[in-house]
């Protein structure tokens, strides 16, 4: 059929609207109707009408349709580069058959002016995009050099200008407009060139990219999709939850997976950061960071509302049937991931801004602005947790960590942060999964405040949370709030106003420490935990002067555990890589003269006198070999490697060396008498002894370090 009755065929059906089952059919006879029309006018007549036919636009189908539409510009610029391609080169063209003929298709440049006229006022602006975004990613970025530098200059710029004019024009209730404007600027601003960016009206630009993917249908929908699925979570007779992968709001989850904003959430994230970063009115960051904690709170409203947040982790495979266990859940989970780190990339361009911005940076907006980070934080901390997931890459501890030094310079503001964060019921361990997330949050932020807080809050609002955490124990799903438990109680000991509150709490910290190791607490964490509380409580410490034998009583129920400890090898830690490469594996006992080893560096030197020659007894009192063997390798690890101070190396060396402690520890104590004879036999200083004396001495020497 010759060219134009073919476009003459397009033209007719285009103005009818007759199902969207033939729109692929119209959009491929479009794409390869563009490159053999050879009639400028016609190409913009087909173009024209593509972006206004009642066919295409009476009913469309959201972003697919701006997507097919974008699809056929891209395409024909494709096509065009292969024949030009193929002419230069003399070979054969597949969009092409037979014989080349440079005729059939219009020069590139007259193509491109042709197809940018089609897009005029029968259309709106925001479709415009499609013709100029389409034809500027089929022809490639410019170091393809599939357009020459001036007409390149002008598709950028037209882009941008047709950009601008689309924010200025398109109303706020036309959804898809917006959401097309963010997709096509989403694609092709890595291809831009600098200058034509700085052309962008950010400030025009912002609101309608947050608005598109917070809260457009094309988008995140305001998080309400969380809510939506809990209808769909039934309760089997066999007791476990269903999430079929046949309910409809499985289906909302796959049609917001397949969104084309939703799979580019991570480049999308990145132009809003890029826009943060670029606006002139201050105030719209603040705007925007607003937004986005309403949207992370009513995403943690509705996932605390759905019965899939009070599964455990751990026993998400015996509480979930296998479905919901090996498919819905985890593309659930596929897209709230994306949701968390597109959140963080826009929180780092935010909190970026204040550190150059003197309107963010002032006393009323800085501290609100960091409050508002860490709530955003605390909101998508259960998604932040998830096994799949990670909270340790670099933007994520920018935006956490300057939050929380923002915040740090206005120490008045930190008893009301903490209130508001802090547990729905004091002095009670959370059952609910959930809500022992959120207090860990408090935990882990209240940690770095407690040198800052005032003694009253901390007595209010952190002991009461600690205590109830450490009465509970380390067991299972406990075992982070526990740990984080044990930072908070060790921070707050350090914390020179909290003296009152170390006195008071000091006995019941020690206990819990003995009731959950090694059952629940990592012989790594038991030392570190021992070693702080002795540094705490020796000179020059203000607590040293209160409580002087606090040093001495901590040592000796050390000493008192081990004595009756067991000695038989610890497993090595679940949670503790690190102790699964001890070898041999050491036992409780061998472990709490560690301890008291690794509390030498602290001690007061009467204290470190008196316990050198204990110390020495415990670890002969280790039977086994090996373990005792480790044992004194960390001795020697001690005395040599740095730890102690000039006095107490002094100490120490002197001790070791003509106290005999280096005998003490490698032999044993040496009873009464022994050494003046051999089984009554009496020898002359420096005479000969008998052979089995020679081979004892032989063995002894073998075993020093």
């Amino acid at each position: 059929m010759p060219g134009d009755r073919m476009l003459g065929t397009l033209l007719r059906a285009l103005q009818t609207y007759t199902g969207q089952e033939d729109t692929p059919r119209l959009f491929g006879t479009a794409a390869s109707l563009l490159t053999t029309l050879n009639n400028p006018l016609n190409v913009t007549l087909l173009t024209s009408q593509l972006l206004s036919a009642p066919a295409i636009w009476s009913r469309p189908s959201g972003l697919q349709t701006c997507m097919r539409t974008l699809s056929v510009f891209h395409s024909a610029a494709q096509a065009l580069l292969k024949h030009e391609l193929a002419l230069l080169s003399n070979s054969p063209d597949e969009e092409y058959p037979g014989k080349l003929q440079p005729e059939r298709t219009l020069p590139k440049d007259d193509w491109i002016r042709a197809a940018v006229s089609g897009a005029d006022e029968h259309s709106p602006r925001w479709r415009h995009l499609l013709v100029i975004g389409g034809m500027l990613l089929g022809f490639g970025p410019a170091e393809d050099e599939g357009l020459n530098r001036s007409m390149r200059a002008t598709l950028e710029g037209a882009l941008i200008t047709a950009a601008n004019l689309a924010l200025e024009e398109t109303l706020d209730d036309d959804e898809l407009g917006l959401a097309t404007i963010t997709l096509v600027l989403n694609h092709c601003f890595p291809v831009l060139a600098d200058r034509e960016r700085a052309r962008l009206e950010y400030d025009s630009l912002l609101p309608v990219l947050m608005r598109s993917t917070l809260h457009s249908m094309y988008g995140l929908r305001s998080g309400y999709f969380l809510g939506a699925l809990d209808r769909d979570v039934k309760l089997e007779s066999d007791r476990r939850l269903k999430w079929s992968e046949r309910s409809a709001s499985y289906g909302q989850i796959k049609e917001m997976l397949g969104s084309p904003l939703v799979t580019s959430l991570g480049p999308l994230s990145r132009l809003i950061g890029h826009t943060v970063e670029q606006v002139r009115e201050s105030w719209l960051v603040t705007s925007a960071v607003d937004d986005l904690e309403k949207f992370a709170q009513t995403l943690l409203l509705q996932w605390r509302q759905n019965k899939l947040s009070g599964i455990e982790q751990s026993e998400q495979k015996t509480q979930l049937d296998e479905t919901t266990f090996r498919k819905t859940l985890p593309d659930l989970w596929k897209l709230l991931q994306p949701i968390m780190f597109a959140s963080v990339i826009i929180l780092r361009s935010a909190i970026g801004r204040v550190l150059g911005d003197a309107y963010l940076a002032s006393d009323k907006v800085a501290p609100h602005l960091a409050t508002q980070s860490l709530l955003i934080l605390r909101s998508l901390y259960f998604i932040t947790t998830h096994r799949s997931a990670t909270s340790t890459f670099s933007q994520y501890s920018f935006v956490n960590y300057t939050a929380l030094d923002i915040l740090s310079a206005y120490p008045l503001l930190l008893p009301s942060f903490l209130a508001t964060i802090a547990p729905a019921t004091l002095g009670q361990a959370s059952t609910h999964p959930l809500d022992r997330t959120l207090d860990l949050f408090f935990l882990n932020t209240a940690e770095h405040f407690t040198l800052l807080l005032p003694p009253t809050p901390t007595a209010s609002l952190l002991v009461p949370t600690i205590t109830a955490y450490l009465s509970a124990g380390g067991r299972g799903p406990l075992l982070p709030v526990f740990e984080a438990a044990h930072s908070v109680t060790l921070a707050i000991f350090s914390a020179p106003q909290n003296a009152t509150a170390t006195i008071e709490n000091l006995p019941f910290y020690v206990d819990s420490l003995f009731r959950v190791f090694p059952a629940s607490l990592s012989p790594r964490q038991f030392r570190l935990a021992f070693k702080t509380l002795l540094k705490l409580t020796s000179p020059p410490s203000d607590l040293a002067v209160s409580q002087p034998m606090m040093p001495a009583i901590l040592l000796d129920l050390l000493r008192h555990r081990a004595a009756n400890a067991s000695m038989e090898p610890l497993p090595p830690h679940p949670d503790s890589p690190e102790e699964a490469t001890d070898v041999p594996l050491l036992s409780e006992k061998a472990h709490l003269t560690v301890t008291i080893l690794s509390t030498l560096s602290q001690l007061p030197l009467p204290l470190l006198r008196e316990h050198l020659p204990l110390v020495a007894d415990m670890i002969n009192d280790i039977p086994d070999a090996r373990m005792r063997e480790v044992v004194v390798k960390e001795f020697w690890g001690v005395l040599v490697g740095g730890e102690l101070d000039p006095e107490r190396s002094r100490v120490c060396h002197g001790w070791w060396s003509t106290g005999g402690g280096k005998e003490w520890v490698l032999y044993g104590r040496v009873p009464d008498g022994e050494g003046e004879g051999v089984q009554g036999e009496w020898e002359m200083s420096g005479g000969l002894g008998s052979d089995e004396d020679d081979e004892d001495e032989a063995q002894r020497a073998g075993s020093k370090l």
